[in-house]
C-alpha cells in the first residue's frame, strides 16, 4: 500500500501547537515512506468558522518547512479539499446508509433532546441518544415518518449502532482497542441543515482520497469506534490508525486552547526559529535515540517511526524549547541569519553594514536566546547613549581602578591591532608586569564600554567595537567620572 496521509484541521481559530505536531507527524511519516501528505480543511461546522484561520494554518505549516502535496491551494486529483465544497457527496453516502438500514432519521427538536439529557442525568445514566423512546423512525413508524417527510419537517440522520457486541481496531501507538457497542452513541451523521458531522465527512473523505494511515490526536480516540462502524457499513477497507499522546502543561494538566499561549503563531512572533520549534515539537512523544536532541528536518524524516511514539502524555517544557532555540542560534554561521537580523535592526531604526551585523551576531549569540534580543541586549553596539549599571559601577569604579585605567589608556592608544588575541596579550602582559589583578582592569573596562556586567568576552567585544569607539568611550568616561570621589 502506498502511503497517503492527511492533516485535516478545522478553520475555527489559529493553529494550536498540538495541531502543528499532528501536521508534522503526518508530514514526517509520509516523507519517510516516500508518500503524499494532504491538507484537507474540515469546515462543515459553519457556526465556528473563523475568518483567516485557514490562511494561518497554511502559513504556519509553510513557515515550519511543510509543503503539502495536495491542498485547497494546490489542488490535486481528489479535490475539492474543503469539506464545505463536498456536501453533495456526504448527502449521497448518508442516503446510502439509510437504504442499507445502517442509519435512520430522527426528528427530535433541541428542546426534546435537552429534556432527554436531563432525564438521563437525574437517573444517573450517561448521556446517549435512545432511539427507542425519542422521535426516530423506530418509534414513529413508517406512516408517521413519511408524513413528517412530506410536511418538510427537519430531521437529522443518525448512525445505527449495534446494541451488543464489541467494536475492535488496532492502533499503531496503543495496540488493540476494544469498545463495547452499548457504550457508543447513535452519532448524528448528517445534520438538519444538510451539512455532515465530522464523523461522516471524515470517513467518506478518507476513503475517497485513498488515505492509508490516519494520524491524529488522542482526543479523537473515543470517536474511532464510530468510524470503524462506518467503514464496516460501507464495506470499505479501513486505514491504519495512530492516536498521538496528549500534550501536557508542566503540572501534567492537559494543554488547552483556552489557557496560556499555545498557538503556533505566538512562538513565531516571540522569535523562535522554525527549525527549533519543529525539532522540539517532533520530540513531544517521540525520540529516535537517547543520545541526542538536535535534528534537522531531513534527519527527522529519516528516523521517524510511528511505532516509537509513546502512549504517555508529553510535557511541553517552554524552558527546554528556549534552550533548543539557543542551540540553533549558536550553531548558525551568522550569514544565513543576516536578512532576519537586518529586518529586526531596521525595525529598531538601526542601520549598519552586513559585515558589522554578522560580527555582532557572532559575538552575542552565546549570551542570548532569540535573535530579536540583540537590539536591547547589545544596545551598546549601536549607540553611545547606552545606560550604565550603577550597581556594577559602584562595585568596580574607585580611586584605585581609576588610576589603573588612566595609566592603561596610553597603552591601548599605542596598540596597532585591536584583534582580541593581541588585546589579551597586551592587557594581560600589562596586568602581570604591574602586579595588577586582572579583575581591576577587565571589570572597569567592561563597565565603560558596555555599561553592563553580562556580555561576551571583553576582548572580543573590544575587537568588534573597534579601537576608535573603545578609546573614545574610555576617554569620555574618564572625563565625566574620572574622580570616583
Amino acid at each position: 500500500m502506498s502511503v497517503r496521509v492527511r492533516f485535516a484541521p478545522s478553520p475555527t481559530g489559529f493553529l494550536h501547537i498540538g495541531g502543528l505536531r499532528t501536521a508534522l507527524y503526518n508530514y514526517l511519516f509520509a516523507k519517510h515512506h516516500g508518500g503524499e501528505c494532504i491538507l484537507r480543511i474540515e469546515d462543515t461546522d459553519q457556526t465556528r468558522f473563523v475568518e483567516g484561520a485557514e490562511e494561518n494554518i497554511v502559513d504556519i505549516c509553510r513557515w515550519a518547512g511543510m509543503e503539502f502535496d495536495e491542498s485547497p491551494e494546490k489542488g490535486g486529483p481528489f479535490g475539492p479539499y474543503r469539506q464545505s465544497e463536498r456536501t453533495e457527496l456526504y448527502q449521497k453516502y448518508a442516503n446510502e446508509l439509510l437504504q442499507k438500514g445502517m442509519a435512520y432519521r430522527a426528528f427530535d427538536t433541541s428542546e426534546e433532546l435537552d429534556a432527554m439529557r436531563e432525564r438521563q442525568k437525574n437517573a444517573g445514566i450517561a448521556a446517549k441518544y435512545d432511539r427507542t423512546v425519542m422521535r426516530s423512525e423506530y418509534t414513529l413508524g413508517p406512516d408517521e415518518t413519511q408524513r413528517l417527510l412530506d410536511s418538510g419537517a427537519d430531521y437529522c440522520i443518525r448512525l445505527k449502532v449495534p446494541v451488543s457486541g464489541d467494536i475492535r481496531f488496532n492502533d499503531i501507538v496503543r495496540g488493540e482497542v476494544i469498545v463495547n457497542a452499548r457504550d457508543v452513541d447513535d452519532q448524528i451523521l448528517l445534520k438538519s441543515d444538510g451539512f455532515p458531522t465530522y464523523h461522516l465527512a471524515n470517513v467518506v473523505d478518507d476513503h475517497l482520497m485513498q488515505i492509508s494511515h490516519v494520524i491524529r490526536g488522542e482526543e479523537w480516540l473515543p470517536s474511532t469506534p464510530k468510524h470503524v462502524l462506518l467503514y464496516q457499513a460501507f464495506d470499505w477497507e479501513m486505514p491504519r490508525f495512530a492516536h498521538l499522546p496528549l500534550l501536557l502543561n508542566p503540572d501534567k494538566s492537559k494543554m488547552s486552547k483556552r489557557f496560556g499561549d499555545v498557538f503556533a503563531k505566538s512562538f513565531r512572533e516571540k522569535g523562535f526559529f522554525p527549525d527549533a520549534l519543529v525539532n522540539f515539537v517532533a520530540l513531544l512523544g517521540w525520540n529516535p535515540t537517547a543520545d541526542r536532541e538536535i535534528f534537522t528536518m531531513t534527519e527527522l524524516i529519516e528516523h521517524f517511526s510511528l511505532e516509537k511514539v509513546n502512549k504517555a502524555g508529553a510535557v511541553f517544557d517552554t524552558k527546554k524549547l528556549e534552550w533548543m532555540n539557543a542551540q540553533y542560534l549558536r550553531a548558525s554561521d551568522g550569514q544565513s541569519l543576516l536578512p532576519e537580523l537586518q529586518r529586526i535592526l531596521h525595525d529598531h531604526s538601526i542601520k549598519i553594514s552586513d559585515e558589522r551585523a554578522k560580527n555582532i551576531l557572532i559575538l552575542l549569540r552565546e549570551r542570548i536566546t532569540f535573535l530579536n534580543e540583540i537590539p536591547s541586549f547589545g544596545a551598546y553596539m549601536f549607540s553611545e547613549s547606552f545606560e550604565i549599571d550603577q550597581e556594577y559601577k559602584a562595585k568596580h569604579w574607585n580611586e584605585e581602578t581609576s588610576s589603573i585605567i588612566h595609566a592603561l589608556l596610553p597603552v591601548l592608544k599605542a596598540t596597532e591591532s585591536f584583534e582580541h588575541e593581541q588585546l589579551n596579550e597586551i592587557i594581560g602582559g600589562y596586568s602581570k608586569e604591574h602586579g595588577i589583578a586582572s579583575k581591576f582592569i577587565i571589570h572597569p573596562l567592561r563597565m565603560m564600554l558596555t555599561g553592563k556586567q553580562v556580555g561576551a568576552g571583553l576582548y572580543e567585544t573590544m575587537e568588534v567595537l573597534g579601537k576608535e569607539i573603545c578609546i573614545n568611550r574610555i576617554e569620555r568616561f574618564l572625563q565625566e567620572h574620572g574622580n570616583p570621589s
